[in-house]
């Protein structure tokens, strides 16, 4: 391997630790790594995961495996959310079909298991979860409060958020404030039942 192909790999393996060991054909061809991703498909250390996604064979297996894989996917601008950002934080009991994920610009997969919903998140939005991005529990609470579930269902993931101190009541009333009427008085209904 020549010195340049070299350290194209370094940064190829740097940026699938950050997701996990996966990374997109996109990416080894930005950093002229086709040919030894080819070798790799060859030597089993690389392995195809999907259509157009690889992940370097060393890497174990993980239960939270396809978040990691579309952090990939979306080179790291996107977030789980609202739905799917709750399951993770243990708020509620939705049991989403769907992966949600929060993007800003980025190719949609053609996937009808992942909704992807085009918004830009600040920092103060999202919080890491090792090998992927997830809202914060008061953003999720929000965008909860802004979809179609039931109020019921938002009343369980709002107290289920102020239970396990994942947020505070007043935080989710500062930042309800933002929300559309409709929107804060949903939440509003779920933070009296907190």
């Amino acid at each position: 391997m020549t010195r340049s192909a070299e350290q194209g790999w370094r940064v190829l393996r740097g940026w699938a630790g950050r997701h996990a060991g996966f990374f997109t054909i996109r990416q080894a061809t930005r950093t002229g790594c086709a040919a030894r991703v080819r070798a790799g498909l060859d030597d089993g250390s690389v392995i195809r995961v999907g259509a157009g996604v690889l992940r370097l064979s060393e890497w174990p297996e993980h239960p939270l495996d396809e978040y990691a894989m579309w952090a990939a996917w979306f080179d790291g601008g996107v977030a789980v959310s609202h739905h799917s950002a709750a399951e993770l934080h243990g708020l509620g009991t939705l049991r989403p079909r769907y992966m949600h994920l929060s993007v800003r610009v980025g190719r949609a997969p053609t996937t009808p298991r992942v909704v992807v919903l085009r918004r830009t998140l600040t920092e103060g939005d999202v919080q890491s979860a090792g090998s992927f991005l997830v809202t914060t529990p008061v953003r999720t609470v929000l965008d909860l409060a802004e979809t179609g579930i039931g109020q019921t269902a938002l009343n369980e993931v709002v107290a289920d958020a102020v239970a396990i101190h994942r947020c505070a009541v007043a935080e989710i009333v500062d930042a309800g404030a933002a929300l559309s009427p409709r929107a804060a008085n949903r939440m509003y209904r779920a933070v009296t039942m907190a």
